[in-house]
């Protein structure tokens, strides 16, 4: 990543842009702002809504992998500084993973990523389908039309979440419901404060009442490492928190997976195929912008050369996986959705050690509510022009609101 020095004296640091939230609609419509700093170059800077100052923006492939496999930037220093970012509230808990550097990422890693293994993923993956089918009989039983968003999308990752996490029946919805409020953009500071609280209340007092427990359930799971003194309570909860709201994430990136697929018929024939599935759910996870914006932002720890500029020590710097995906450098027509596309070496899941710890559990689940649906539901197709599915609105994680499909 290091570049001559003497290269410097040459590169005037590129203007600031301001990044406004937009609300865009279906997965074909790729951010502008984004498209248009694509172009400018590999390095730009931008200013987002909220925070203070600006940040560096890097949206090639090479430039985002490198960035996210380098201790030069960190996550930690974040939590103490007012960076420009999308949400309106940023309080991070102690114990979160997605502000940990090395060595506490992997120290409070290691006490939950047995719940997140392919072994584990393979166990859970029976219960998991049998929970989908439950909830497909019903829209069976029921016939068309229906809303897949209301019926499947949005129940199935919020009971397997719940399996996973160790939620009781009696409190999914409750738990559903805030973590719904602390994703949105709508409602502001005040209403995710509450919903953040509320949560995160819940979740001490039932990571406590399990301080004895040999369950493998992650709320178990954390637990115990806090009865062994292997982390805080603090950070405990602070772990648990990120991981609880996953399910939200699985049920919009599938809506607009699914929305792509019934509004492109070679897309749901191909997914018919069982042989095809996993090539063409790994194209549509490039293809498809699944959030607003960018995520997290890194600090610099040191001066660091890239592409001619300095960032210095002090500088937030964000990555764009979204146009990491679209780099033509790796994938040629990356516009394009090519569902023979090899290789695909995709980051919809992340990078380096801030990889996303669910990647595997959200990945089972995809591949089983396309599979199932498209078998179970056959000619399934949208219910209504495609134009008039409506599109969640002030959101960092996009997807249909609604889903209406008949069969």
């Amino acid at each position: 990543m290091t570049e001559d020095p003497t290269l410097l004296t040459a590169q005037v640091p590129p203007p600031v842009r301001d990044w406004p939230a937009l609300d865009l609609a279906g997965p074909e419509e790729f951010d502008p702002v984004l498209a248009e700093l694509m172009r400018e170059g590999p390095l730009t800077r931008i200013r987002l809504p909220h925070g203070e100052g600006w940040a560096w923006l890097a949206t090639r492939y090479d430039d985002v992998k490198a960035i996210t496999n380098d201790p030069r930037f960190g996550r930690a220093e974040v939590t103490r500084r007012q960076v420009t970012r999308l949400a309106p509230h940023f309080k991070p808990r102690p114990g979160s993973l997605a502000f940990a550097d090395q060595p506490d990422h992997n120290r409070l890693r290691k006490p939950v990523a047995g719940a997140f293994t392919v072994g584990a993923m393979k166990r859970l993956r029976p219960r998991a389908q049998e929970l989908l089918d439950e909830l497909v009989d019903g829209v069976v039983r029921d016939g068309p039309p229906t809303d897949l968003i209301e019926r499947v999308l949005e129940p199935f990752p919020i009971a397997v979440v719940s399996e996973v996490m160790g939620v009781a029946a009696e409190d999914r919805e409750r738990v559903h419901s805030w973590t719904r409020q602390i994703i949105s953009t709508s409602g502001g500071a005040e209403a995710a404060d509450r919903a953040k609280n509320g949560m995160y209340a819940w979740i001490t007092d039932t990571i406590r009442a399990r301080a004895d427990s040999t369950g493998q359930d992650v709320y178990s799971l954390l637990g115990a490492a806090v009865g062994r003194g292997e982390i805080s309570e603090e950070e405990a909860v602070g772990l648990a928190g990120p991981l609880q709201i996953g399910g939200e994430a699985v049920t919009h990136n599938c809506g607009q997976m699914l929305f792509l697929t019934l509004t492109r018929p070679e897309l749901r024939e191909r997914l018919r195929e069982p042989a095809a599935r996993g090539p063409v759910l790994d194209e549509l996870l490039r293809h498809i912008p699944h959030r607003t914006s960018v995520g997290l932002a890194r600090i610099a720890l040191e001066d660091v050369e890239l592409h001619g500029h300095r960032i210095s020590a002090g500088d937030p710097v964000y990555v764009s996986y979204l146009a990491a995906n679209r780099d033509p450098a790796v994938f040629p027509d990356p516009d394009s959705v090519d569902p023979d596309r090899d290789p695909n070496p995709h980051m919809a899941f992340g990078n380096g050690p801030h990889y996303c710890t669910g990647a595997v559990l959200a990945r089972l689940q995809t591949e089983l509510l396309v599979g199932t649906l498209l078998d179970r539901l056959p000619g399934l197709r949208l219910a209504v022009p495609s134009d008039e599915v409506v599109w969640r609105r002030r959101t960092m994680i996009r997807g249909p609101q609604n889903l209406p499909v008949t069969w």
